[in-house]
């Protein structure tokens, strides 16, 4: 994706983003104001034993996008010295996978930004290793990004240590005070922009990959798209709308959400709004799917499925459902239409993913892509094919 061009005065940056003096000029010359690039923070990703796995989603987010930061590396001694990207999708993306955090460091010229813990365990806390790399990297002054329930900028002692070397943590799930979140007041109902959830039958399925594909490829075609995240990893992505939804008291799920989707619509005026699922509807360990199918009010659903995950992430004894079942759910639960279906190809091969998507699109009697393994058009024709008024600038209401 294009880095976002600011119009700013004639300075200069360095490759951290860091401002430096503008050169001298002669006292003929007239400042000038240019439009330069801004350049993100450089960072590494911290995702120990868990990079391309459920666990590593963050990570894996990361490496395959990301406009908040500059991607310089992985760190995970099950891949050290592969590339990441033939690790993660088969495709060369030239950033390295290292070993430990030393190794990472001596490959750069200088040091980076920011260490990015990658990982989402299910239980939401650092290991004693983790905080042991984390200490390190603070030492070494770098700022601290992480997704995690637990707030490091709470704990102790690596708040200590962060304060001692005037370095950052931001904790991406750490909400703001109850006093300063909103309820839901319905006034989402008067957004003109189509709005499009992806949600899926299971957490860590590929919703947000999915949507952010779909994203790329909506704005590419002249419809103005914007995504909304709902999570960890989106935001730390760069999304400029969204809120981290399972670090929200339940009564201002609704409300913080549809405030996300109201800012997105004021600040862009955009064609499509996209909205980044979370767990499953149908999953009982977690509640976000149905805040945000009250809270965003979509006018369509597309439902992200892993035919071959035989059971709910981290719950082996919890049997997956079936697409039907899950799209059967949602359209009762919510004033909406499952619109199509995107499959997650883990396990499969090429011929298997052919397969699926046949027989899924012949059972549902909807159409089905897989937004990594085909073409992006396949999951853009998707929407249009729900509102072919959106191609030709015919406002939603109207289609």
């Amino acid at each position: 994706m294009e880095p976002d061009l600011k119009t700013i005065d004639s300075i200069q940056r360095n490759d951290s983003g860091a401002q430096v003096s503008p050169s001298v000029q002669n006292d003929n010359t007239q400042s000038k104001t240019v439009t330069q690039p801004i350049i993100p923070p450089s960072a590494i990703i911290y995702c120990e034993g868990n990079f391309a796995k459920i666990d590593g989603k963050t990570a894996n987010g990361l490496v395959r996008h990301s406009e908040a930061y500059r991607i310089q590396s992985v760190i995970d001694s099950n891949h050290g010295g592969q590339d990441s990207g033939l690790v993660l999708d088969d495709a060369m993306n030239n950033i390295p996978v290292f070993n430990d955090l030393n190794a990472a460091l001596v490959h750069e010229a200088l040091i980076p930004d920011t260490l990015i813990y990658g990982m989402a365990p299910s239980t939401g806390k650092i290991s004693p290793s983790d905080r042991s790399v984390i200490l390190d990297a603070i030492a070494l002054g770098l700022n601290i990004v992480s997704g995690l329930h637990e707030y490091l900028s709470d704990d102790p002692e690596i708040a200590t240590a962060a304060s001692q070397r005037d370095v950052t943590i931001r904790d991406i799930r750490k909400p703001k005070p109850s006093k300063d979140m909103r309820l839901f007041d319905g006034s989402v109902a008067g957004v003109e922009a189509l709005r499009i959830a992806v949600l899926g039958t299971d957490c860590a399925i590929g919703k947000r990959t999915t949507a952010t594909v779909l994203a790329r490829a909506l704005n590419a075609k002249g419809i103005k798209t914007v995504l909304v995240g709902t999570g960890q990893t989106g935001l730390m992505q760069g999304a400029k709308y969204g809120v981290a939804m399972d670090a929200v008291p339940p009564q201002f799920c609704c409300g913080e959400l549809e405030g996300a989707i109201v800012a997105a619509s004021d600040g862009e005026r955009p064609d499509v709004i996209l909205i980044e699922g979370q767990g499953a509807l149908s999953h009982p360990a977690f509640c976000t799917s149905a805040f945000i199918l009250r809270g965003s009010q979509p006018d369509a659903v597309i439902l992200q499925h892993a035919p071959k995950r035989a059971h709910r992430c981290d719950f082996p004894n919890m049997p997956m459902p079936t697409p039907a079942r899950e799209i059967a759910l949602i359209e009762a639960f919510a004033d909406t239409k499952v619109i199509g279906v995107t499959l997650n190809h883990e396990g499969m091969s090429e011929a298997e993913i052919t397969d699926a998507i046949a027989a899924q699109s012949q059972k549902l009697g909807l159409p089905v892509t897989d937004a990594l393994s085909r073409p992006a058009a396949h999951l853009l024709a998707m929407v249009v094919a729900a509102y072919p008024g959106l191609h030709r600038g015919i406002p939603v209401a109207a289609v």
